[in-house]
Parts: C-alpha cells; sequence; structure tokens
C-alpha cells in the first residue's frame, strides 16, 4: 500500500500511532522518574527516550520516509537502534514494541515488515526476561500476542483498502464506460438523424427540383412555336415550386408530408399519379380506399411512391406506369411498375440515380419492420413493391 495515498481513516491512525510512541515514551521517563530506586540511571532514561523522541520525530517529518523503502528502512533501523538502548536500560521500554510493530508494518512491504516484527517480538521478550532475570509464559504470550493483533490489524486493513481501491477503479470505468456509450448514442443519433435527413432531402427537395428541371425544360423546348404549351409547363413549373416550399417548410418543423394533408394516402398518390402524367409519363392508379392506416405507414408509401415515380420519369424511359395499393391479409402493398428500359436486379443496391433511390426506399420499409421488392431485367421494364405489416386493430374494415 502506497503510504501517500492515504484515506482519511489512515491520516487519523498515522497521527494516533504518532502519539501512542511519544506517549509510550513519556511513560518510560516517568517510571524512571517516580522509581528511581529501581532504575539504575534515570538519567540515562530520559536522554534514551529523548534521543530516541528526537529520532522519530525528524524521520516522521521527512517526506522521503514515506516515500522511499530504503529511507523508511534506515530510520526504522536508527529507531530500533535507539528503542534497543531504552530497552536496555528500562524494561518499561517493552511496550514500546506495539507501536513499533505498526510502524515497521505501514511503511516496509509484507515480507520485510513480517521480519522486523519478528525480529522486535523477540527483542521485546529478551529484554523483558533480562530485567526480570527469568523467562515466564507471560512474557512471551504478551508481546507475540501484540504482534499478532498488529499483524492481524494491518493486514485487514489493506484487505479493506484493496477492495475499495478495486471498487474505486470499477466506478472510474463504468464511468467512463457510460461516458462512452453516451457519445456513442450521440453519434448514433446524429448518424440516424443524418440518414433521415438525406432520406427526406431526396424524396422531396431533390425529386420536386428535378420535376422543376423537367417542366421548364419542356417550356424551353415549346418556344417560341407553342407559347401556350410553355406557358403551361411554366404554370406547373411554378406550383411545382410552391409544393417543394411546403415541403421544406414541413420538412423543418418535421410534420406530416403537405401531400397527406387534404385527404387519405389513395388520394395523395392520385395526385401524385397525376403529377407525374403531366411530366410525361402517363401514369394509372389503383388505390383501394383505405381506413386506419398509421400516419408512419402512409409517409414511408408516399415517400416510396414519390421515389420510384421519379425514378421512372428520369431513367426509366418509359411510356407508362401504373400504382397500385391495396391491403392483403394483415399487411398493405404498395406497387410501382414501368415499361422502360430496366436494369439488373442483382445490382438493385445501385439506384439509378446514383445509388440512393432504392436503399433509401428499402430503408423506408425496414424501418416499418416491411420490405421492399425490386423486379426488373433489362428492356423489360421495373415493378417495385413495398410491404408493410399492419396489426388486426389497422386492417381496414
Amino acid at each position: 500500500m502506497n503510504p501517500d495515498a492515504l484515506t482519511p481513516v489512515l491520516r487519523v491512525l498515522r497521527r494516533c500511532l504518532h502519539l501512542l510512541v511519544l506517549a509510550m515514551l513519556g511513560l518510560t521517563v516517568l517510571r524512571a522518574v517516580t522509581r528511581q530506586s529501581d532504575v539504575p540511571s534515570v538519567g540515562a532514561v530520559v536522554t534514551s527516550a529523548s534521543v530516541m523522541a528526537a529520532v522519530y520525530g525528524v524521520g516522521s517529518l521527512v517526506p522521503r520516509v514515506r516515500r522511499s523503502p530504503r529511507v523508511a528502512a534506515l530510520w526504522l533501523a536508527a529507531v530500533a537502534v535507539c528503542w534497543l538502548v531504552l530497552l536496555t536500560i528500562s524494561a518499561d521500554a517493552v511496550w514500546l514494541a506495539f507501536p513499533l510493530f505498526f510502524l515497521q508494518l505501514h511503511l516496509l512491504p509484507l515480507r520485510p515488515g513480517l521480519l522486523a516484527v519478528a525480529a522486535t517480538t523477540v527483542a521485546a521478550v529478551a529484554g523483558f526476561g533480562w530485567h526480570q532475570h527469568t523467562l515466564t509464559a507471560p512474557m512471551v504470550v504478551g508481546p507475540v500476542l501484540g504482534a499478532a493483533v498488529a499483524v492481524a490489524t494491518v493486514l485487514g486493513y489493506q484487505a479493506l483498502y484493496r477492495e475499495s481501491d478495486a471498487r474505486r477503479r470499477l466506478i472510474l470505468e463504468l464511468t467512463e464506460t457510460r461516458a462512452e456509450l453516451a457519445a456513442a448514442e450521440r453519434a448514433a443519433g446524429m448518424l440516424t438523424e443524418r440518414e433521415r435527413l438525406a432520406r427526406e432531402i431526396h424524396d422531396t427537395l431533390a425529386q420536386g427540383l428535378s420535376s422543376i428541371q423537367l417542366l421548364l425544360r419542356a417550356a424551353e423546348r415549346a418556344l417560341p412555336d407553342r407559347p401556350a404549351v410553355a406557358a403551361g409547363h411554366v404554370v406547373r413549373a411554378r406550383e411545382a415550386a410552391m409544393d417543394n416550399l411546403a415541403e421544406a417548410r414541413r420538412f423543418v418543423r418535421d410534420e406530416t408530408p403537405p401531400g397527406l394533408d387534404a385527404g387519405a394516402l389513395p388520394a395523395a398518390l392520385e395526385r401524385l399519379a397525376a403529377a407525374t402524367t403531366e411530366a410525361g409519363v402517363p401514369t394509372a392508379i389503383a388505390a383501394a380506399a383505405l381506413d386506419q392506416l398509421p400516419t408512419s405507414h402512409e409517409v414511408a408509401l408516399l415517400r416510396v411512391a414519390q421515389s420510384a415515380l421519379a425514378n421512372v420519369v428520369q431513367h426509366a424511359a418509359a411510356t407508362r406506369a401504373r400504382l397500385r395499393l391495396d391491403v392483403v391479409g394483415h399487411e398493405v402493398r404498395l406497387e410501382v411498375a414501368d415499361d422502360g428500359v430496366g436494369f439488373d436486379a442483382q445490382d438493385d443496391h445501385r439506384a439509378a440515380d446514383g445509388g440512393f433511390g432504392l436503399m433509401t426506399m428499402r430503408a423506408r420499409a425496414e424501418a416499418l419492420h416491411g420490405t421492399l421488392t425490386v423486379e426488373s431485367e433489362p428492356g423489360r421494364g421495373t415493378v417495385v413493391a413495398v410491404r408493410l405489416p399492419l396489426t388486426r386493430e389497422e386492417v381496414a374494415p
């Protein structure tokens, strides 16, 4: 145990140990003064006790004694020599062995500390026996019992200290882990929000801007020979821009898409099919009347339909498309089909617009525990089908 890493309890115990040493020295001097007839030299006892107190006091104030086992061993050796000198003069000095046990176990490593305690116990027994000119069982049991109590106390405290230190490290690790988990959750939340923003931008703003571009290009081709047709394209482009602005505002407020504000999903899909027809791809729609669809399902189906039809207009070179919405069993199904150029369905992870459209549609379906399938072959058109599960209460009557 590092003597510098002291708990408040250990600091109090160390001060008590210092007071105990000084008290034992004072008691030895006091008994020598009051029993002058029994002590050969009172002056020698006072001098030896004073020297030992000085050596002990200097060592307890030097920081290196607590930091270096070698310096601590030298200081303990000096204190032990002073104690042995005092023990040869006065038998009362035997009681100083008890605080010396704690001091040795505190400053020295475990094995050297136990050896020092054993040597101090032998010296205490021998010194007391030498003064009494005999050796009895109480003379041996007293110092040995004191040494055993000191060893048991110090080892028990060290075990508690190690357990407390391990618990402290565990708490620090848990705190660090909690901080790392919070950071990971924040990063995951940021990534999820970024993916949501990317899906919304792709399915709303990007598709709307593409529609505006197509309408303006059609108006440009109609000029100057067909100004009325060009004006119609410009009007529709302006309306698409207004819708796109409404989508952007809804997107910022995170509200229900404007396409669903005016009615249920079938009506929104009918308007989408009409807009796709105006963009140059005649689109038929077969939508069953649905009730009690969750808003999350309606938003996802509308976004998938928007993204799929945008791909039809921009990349499929199709002459017609078809939308179909119905409920089969406990799931709602949406199908978008076209007769365009198609593509290799084995590479459906790469959308025709650069790798994001189909991934976005699939992510929307999977977020609601649904599935999205793509059937396509070069020259055979494309069918995009999404299925979303419904609970029993959500199935329309």
